[in-house]
């Protein structure tokens, strides 16, 4: 009789937990994630927003100093359209490099795109989910969770986190035959959101006794909608994870069978 009992509350609490928890919490970050769409620079579908334009004074940092690197640029949307950048290096400190990007061969920020095309994959999975929808196990539930807990994940760790490049990659992509005139061979710059901030990194390839070494000299700009926006995907991740955790439960060997709903299946996720 105790086991009888015990089944029927998990089935229960498990049917209380999908009627006033699930929907609830998909709901909160639909609104989580669409306020973190709207700070986007650049326009995200189903919300609205104006492809921004702002201006950055790159500041040195401790490692390097002010009369070594200097850079002043405008981004509009997700690419850089205005920049005048002037370097010096420590093995040349007589020589000035001077090089700029203009607005008909702007520098784009893979990651702003990267970032906001995951965050739209999120908000197509919760859109996907209907309200009246009773999911009938947990792992029904974790099925749709999972994927909308990736796509966040994915979309604030390519802001937080940029992905490591080679230094050829660097001298030989794309962005760098932007520049006018162009830099010498043994130069590369890079752009990259990481954190809160805007990094500007000089790349000085060298060779001292058949070793190939590189010197960096970088500057960086807070960035006011990356930090915002990093905290809303936390702030989302948190509460989907807090939600992941209380329907793992039910995953149990036991508590699946206690929490199995004998009826069809409305919803399968592909």
């Amino acid at each position: 009789m105790n086991q009888v009992l015990a089944v029927e509350n998990l089935r229960q609490e498990f049917k209380w937990l999908i009627r006033n928890e699930v929907h609830k919490v998909f709901g909160q970050l639909k609104e989580i994630l669409e306020a973190a769409a709207r700070r986007y620079p650049v326009e995200m579908s189903e919300v609205e927003s104006q492809v921004r334009q702002e201006k950055y004074i790159m500041a040195t940092s401790t490692q390097t100093s002010h009369d070594q690197l200097k850079c002043i640029l405008t981004i509009t949307g997700d690419s850089i359209t205005a920049a005048d950048m002037t370097l010096k290096l420590h093995k040349h400190p007589n020589v000035v490099y001077h090089t700029t990007i203009a607005a008909d061969s702007p520098w784009r920020l893979q990651q702003i795109q990267d970032s906001g095309n995951y965050l739209r994959m999120a908000l197509a999975g919760l859109a996907s989910v209907p309200d009246e929808l009773e999911y009938l196990s947990a792992e029904e539930v974790l099925a749709d969770l999972d994927l909308i807990l990736d796509k966040i994940n994915r979309s604030r760790n390519t802001l937080a986190v940029p992905r490591k490049r080679t230094i050829d990659e660097l001298m030989n992509s794309k962005n760098m035959k932007t520049l006018t005139p162009c830099l010498p061979s043994d130069l590369a710059v890079s752009f990259y959101l990481q954190s809160h901030k805007l990094i500007f990194a000089v790349y000085h390839l060298t060779q001292a006794g058949g070793t190939v070494k590189f010197e960096t000299l970088q500057s960086e700009s807070p960035v006011t909608w990356l930090n915002e926006v990093l905290v809303l995907l936390s702030i989302a991740l948190h509460r989907a994870q807090q939600l992941r955790d209380k329907i793992t439960v039910f995953q149990s060997p036991v508590n699946k069978i206690a929490a199995s709903v004998t009826s069809t299946p409305v919803h399968q996720t592909t």
